[in-house]
């Protein structure tokens, strides 16, 4: 009885498994797959091309492109600097909700949540729109503080793309630290208030702890999106293609040798190169905030 109320348990999972199975794990097999192989022509290429094994010999061309390396580096470091601000600005907004009574919390967490709503592509779009000097109220806007700002320049481009995402991301991770802070027993911040402490105190020594894991989270989720960015420089290229080349992240890297170059072998390889460089900024964040707890 027992053992056919777990098989009917079960059962319960197997379209989440099968589509773990169709959508990512095969996925991933057939691109480790494609890896290990190159395409030879033969003579001048008139005999067309054929497929040859060749280990790891794509991997070792990854290791050693500067484009994509490059590319990776420079996301790196804009990651550096935008995610911790995206996720200072959404932590306050989870403070400031948390003071707030339940029902005015939830008419601005639906307000604030409206930019993540929004699809990237549109949201992109829209930033671009806004930023432009011809038809953007920006440009005009600093004008009549003595600004001249051009939101495409080389100095600019990141800035202009981080203030997007950090636009369109904050509401996601305000929403996760928020509901992080509603299971903070409410009684320490009556014990708290009782002896005297003031509501900032409470808010960095009671509700900043308890709120870690949900910026563990959101720090990690963040790392993995921002290094698989492509919509927003792809559509900010189209703008200004003298800023945002197309080797500007590795996701364009990859796509320019898969579809532009036609070369699907080292695109592939580059492809698991970055799912690991993924793995391992992961870990390595991980393991730094675990340290930091203990």
């Amino acid at each position: 009885m027992v053992r056919s109320q777990r098989w009917k348990g079960a059962a319960f999972t197997v379209p989440f498994q099968l589509g773990f199975v169709f959508l990512y794990l095969i996925p991933i097999g057939y691109a480790v797959y494609e890896s290990l192989y190159r395409e030879h022509q033969s003579g001048l290429g008139l005999g067309g091309a054929t497929e040859q094994f060749s280990g790891l010999a794509n991997y070792r061309q990854g290791l050693t492109d500067s484009a994509f390396l490059h590319s990776v580096l420079r996301v790196l470091l804009f990651a550096c600097v935008q995610i911790p601000v995206m996720l200072l600005i959404s932590l306050l907004l989870a403070l400031f909700l948390d003071a707030l009574s339940s029902r005015v919390a939830g008419r601005f967490r639906i307000l604030l949540l409206v930019p993540y709503m929004i699809p990237g592509v549109v949201a992109a779009i829209v930033w671009i729109n806004l930023y432009s000097p011809d038809v953007g109220p920006l440009t005009p806007l600093g004008k009549v503080f003595g600004l001249t700002w051009n939101f495409f320049a080389p100095s600019m481009v990141w800035p202009s793309i981080g203030n997007l995402l950090t636009w369109h991301g904050i509401g996601y991770n305000m929403v996760i630290i928020y509901s992080a802070l509603q299971a903070v027993p409410r009684e320490l911040f009556e014990a708290a208030r009782l002896d005297g402490a003031s509501e900032p105190r409470i808010a960095l020594s009671i509700k900043v702890p308890y709120v870690r894991g949900a910026l563990v989270l959101t720090g990690m989720l963040s790392i993995i999106q921002m290094l698989q960015i492509f919509n927003e420089p792809a559509l900010f290229r189209n703008v200004t293609p003298q800023t945002v080349g197309d080797s500007f992240t590795p996701i364009m890297v990859i796509y320019n040798q898969a579809f532009n170059a036609g070369n699907y072998h080292y695109a592939a390889a580059l492809s698991v190169l970055l799912a690991l460089i993924l793995g391992l900024a992961s870990f390595l964040f991980y393991r730094l905030t675990a340290r930091e707890a203990d």
